[in-house]
């Protein structure tokens, strides 16, 4: 019976050491975590503005001050995309974003939230190894002489990708698309090397008919 007690307290010591730790890691993190609000200035503040500009929320100057206007875009951004609307670019919103959190957020972990961004987009509804495919297309670009050597500048290069016009670059992410994404920056290829890739149901160009044909995954058609 005395074994049996001992048991119990030492199972009772334990947990309560386990909720201790995870409550101190996550006051560490979130006093780590970057806040951008309004009077809030600098790069990020830029870079905040340029993506809101870019998918349709935002229409004043990327001056890297975070005034009304841009305060009032953050909080379009927010409750178009399920968060909690303050105005305020915390973790959540940053992450969004797919920007750094500031609180240990790796620019791998970045890089992945914005590939899945685009692969949900562009590919929602498609095979998985066609979103894997999607996702390797932009990494093979950005290490194309033709196309810019970042990721962002990629997924924002001038109507390079419609779904940044047409909306469905502003819907949630599905949760294949983070695993996705992570495939496709770990290596996997199953474009087989490809630059472009097009619906041919939706295709309105005729020049992206000229690309060499690769492989057809799902409704997309892969080409070089």
């Amino acid at each position: 019976m005395k074994n049996r007690r001992s048991l119990i307290m030492a199972l009772v010591v334990i947990f309560v050491l386990n909720i201790f730790i995870i409550s101190i890691a996550q006051m560490t993190e979130n006093a780590d975590a970057a806040v951008y609000k309004q009077g809030s200035s600098g790069s990020v503040v830029r870079q905040i503005q340029t993506r809101l500009k870019n998918w349709g929320y935002y229409n004043g100057s990327v001056d890297g001050i975070f005034g009304s206007r841009t305060a009032a875009a953050v909080r379009y951004f927010q409750r178009s995309n399920g968060l909690a609307v303050d105005g305020i670019c915390g973790p959540q919103t940053l992450r969004a974003l797919g920007l750094p959190t500031g609180g240990g957020n790796s620019t791998h972990s970045v890089d992945v939230n914005l590939l899945a961004r685009l692969i949900s987009a562009e590919a929602r509804g498609e095979p998985y190894v066609g979103q894997v495919a999607v996702g390797a297309v932009v990494l093979n670009r950005m290490k194309h002489p033709s196309f810019p050597n970042t990721m962002s500048g990629v997924i924002y290069q001038n109507g390079a990708f419609t779904c940044l016009q047409d909306g469905e670059f502003q819907k949630p992410v599905v949760d294949s698309a983070y695993k996705a994404a992570r495939d496709a920056l770990n290596g996997w290829d199953p474009s087989g090397g490809a630059i472009y890739y097009f619906n041919p149901a939706t295709a309105t160009s005729k020049w992206i008919w000229s690309r060499p044909l690769l492989l057809t995954i799902g409704k997309h058609r892969f080409c070089s």
